[in-house]
């Protein structure tokens, strides 16, 4: 909450004695301004005894905005990584997911809001009102319908629930554009998100945000189970970061970037979210190296 106080300079030889007091300091109401999720409070005041009348303002301002996302699939990898730093700014999680509230125990866990349920048959109106921004991260590997239904199918049914709800912002966490084969970029998987890419910047053109990483490291829990992919991504990252112009001419070659493109943390993808969900002038797709500036903007 910002605030400031701005009140004339009077000289000591004009204060008035009690007996030359004759009107009330203020005489007018203050008058309360509502602007944009902020508000002023403003108070004239007049002149007093017998010096010269002057005016003033008193500006009180204060931002009373507060977010709440509903993050898509927030029991995930990426997902509970994206719940965990939006409780760590302040900021109040609805998840959706399958399986509801995490099977292990953390602190944040109990800061989120676990819902149940399938995004096709979710009862919306317990979660969309009220909502700034939902994310997705919706995704996953199967035969090439399940596929398209899970990247794709799944997502457009979220993005358009979202928009008919009024929510401002949509958050879509989608996959690197890779220089594969078209054969491979024909696959449920690769037409699903761009599907629902398309969907996003549709509906949302000046607001919709789509992330594109490649391989996300971190250390994820898998049935109680914890694998340590950070083990392989950070020192893959910092290498590929290091001999970045060497490999920028290998760039061109088919599929050169399944090795080449840098790996980035779970916790740069949640934090660039975050960004998103703060900054209004957040909007569009964003690549590997974006994804990491836009984390780099909000992390502490």
């Amino acid at each position: 909450m910002a605030s400031f106080l701005s009140l004339p300079a009077v000289s000591s030889r004009l204060i008035p004695t009690a007996f030359s007091l004759k009107r009330p300091l203020i005489n007018t109401s203050p008058n309360l301004h509502f602007k944009n999720h902020r508000f002023a409070v403003s108070c004239s005041y007049s002149g007093v005894g017998g010096f010269e009348s002057s005016t003033s303002t008193i500006d009180v301002v204060a931002d009373v905005k507060s977010e709440k996302i509903v993050v898509l699939g927030g029991n995930g990898f990426v997902g509970s990584a994206i719940c965990k730093a939006a409780v760590s700014k302040g900021i109040e999680v609805i998840s959706v997911n399958r399986s509801g509230r995490p099977s292990y125990s953390d602190s944040w866990i109990d800061q989120v809001t676990w819902i149940s349920g399938d995004v096709f048959y979710v009862n919306w109106d317990e979660v969309l009102p009220g909502a700034t921004a939902v994310v997705s991260t919706l995704g996953g590997f199967g035969s090439d319908e399940q596929m398209s239904k899970i990247n794709g199918e799944a997502n457009v049914v979220a993005v358009n629930t979202a928009k008919e709800y009024g929510v401002p912002k949509f958050i879509l966490i989608s996959v690197h554009e890779y220089n594969l084969p078209s054969f491979l970029l024909s696959s449920g998987y690769f037409t699903g998100k761009r599907k629902a890419e398309s969907e996003v910047l549709s509906k949302f053109p000046n607001s919709g945000i789509v992330l594109r990483p490649g391989f996300i490291y971190g250390k994820r829990k898998v049935d109680g189970f914890e694998i340590p992919l950070d083990l392989v991504g950070e020192p893959a990252e910092r290498i590929l970061k290091a001999i970045e112009n060497f490999t920028k001419p290998l760039s061109s070659l088919p599929a050169s970037d399944l090795l080449l493109a840098p790996p980035v943390s779970v916790d740069d993808v949640a934090l660039a979210v975050i960004n998103g969900v703060t900054d209004d002038d957040f909007f569009g797709v964003f690549t590997i190296e974006q994804i990491k500036e836009a984390a780099q903007k909000v992390r502490v």
